[in-house]
């Protein structure tokens, strides 16, 4: 393997990351870029005066064996922590206790631990949308939206939702196609903070009816200061019917529903902000792993790949990286 090979990887949220760092111990030299102010995609977190809001990724379970190693030694290294909330569920027959008692993880002191201990050392060009590849003696060369160039690379891998990848991978029809089938669900989030407490012994809940998905406490997760901080996120049909309502808007009506859930008035809120998401989370599950075209040294992953759970975007960024290290 030559350890001479550049690869340039667009998008840094977890399926980037994921190929990234196995690139990187395998002692290619890697250049992330992103459209965001900094790592992590859909594992943000909102930094407020009223303090920090996991707005995207909740939480995420381990299943695969590689994945619970990799887990294993993020707990050691202090990023990940174990979150057993008081969880609940809420559907047509009312609000009730869950038996769900799966092992949660959530990134500490916030989500954006993970991706920020994922990223280390790897060089980011954030705030840098990468709109067009251009192929240029058998090398890439990456061209972002203020017209700057990037690169040469020797391959590149696409780390974004499909709707923002089709554009880049047109070169390489195995990979747009599939691609472009793929469709994503769109996903309101609210972060609302409580002037008084909430007193109801839950942390999170499951919502079955109406246009709330989750809700979560977000003071019952490790490492987050004892206010009374929360998150909402709406269900996929309802985001998709109110796409461009105001924000204001959002908010107020996401802890309507809140209030409707729980079975009493909320608090007035100290502050409370509404955060749309286009590509919230696949509609479907496929089971391509990642997408590879060796030849031109090209790819693609993604939780769109795989399934919609973090650990599926993780374990599609290491199929990309195994692919490209196996065509090297």
């Amino acid at each position: 393997m030559s350890q001479a090979s550049k690869v340039a990887i667009i998008g840094a949220g977890m399926s980037g990351l994921s190929a990234a760092s196995q690139l990187q111990q395998v002692g290619l030299q890697v250049t992330l870029f992103d459209k965001s102010r900094g790592s992590g995609g859909r594992m943000s977190s909102k930094r407020t005066d009223a303090g920090a809001f996991d707005m995207g990724t909740q939480y995420f379970t381990a299943r695969d064996p590689a994945f619970v190693a990799a887990v294993d030694t993020w707990v050691e290294s202090g990023w990940v922590a174990n979150w057993q909330p008081r969880l609940f569920r809420y559907d047509e027959q009312g609000l009730r206790s869950s038996a769900d008692n799966q092992q949660r993880f959530v990134g500490s002191p916030r989500m954006t631990a993970l991706s920020r201990g994922l990223l280390a050392d790897l060089p980011l060009h954030s705030s840098t949308r990468i709109e067009q590849l251009q192929r240029q003696d058998g090398r890439w060369l990456l061209l972002d939206s203020q017209g700057a160039q990037h690169g040469p690379f020797d391959q590149v891998i696409v780390a974004v939702p499909p709707a923002q990848a089709v554009p880049l991978l047109h070169s390489a029809e195995a990979l747009a196609l599939p691609a472009a089938q793929v469709e994503m669900e769109p996903g309101w989030a609210v972060a609302v903070s409580f002037s008084e407490p909430v007193n109801l012994p839950l942390d999170a809940v499951f919502v079955r009816c109406g246009p709330l998905d989750w809700i979560a406490r977000d003071a019952s997760k490790p490492g987050r200061a004892s206010v009374e901080n929360w998150v909402l996120q709406s269900t996929p049909a309802w985001a998709a019917a109110n796409l461009d309502l105001d924000p204001q808007a959002v908010a107020a009506e996401l802890v309507d529903a809140m209030s409707n859930v729980l079975g009493q008035a909320m608090p007035s809120a100290r502050f409370q902000q509404a955060h749309r998401w286009l590509y919230a989370r696949p509609a479907d599950t496929c089971d391509w792993g990642a997408l590879a075209a060796p030849a031109q040294g090209l790819y693609a992953c993604g939780d769109w790949c795989l399934g919609g759970r973090l650990e599926a975007a993780w374990l599609s960024g290491q199929q990309a990286a195994h692919a490209l290290c196996k065509a090297l």
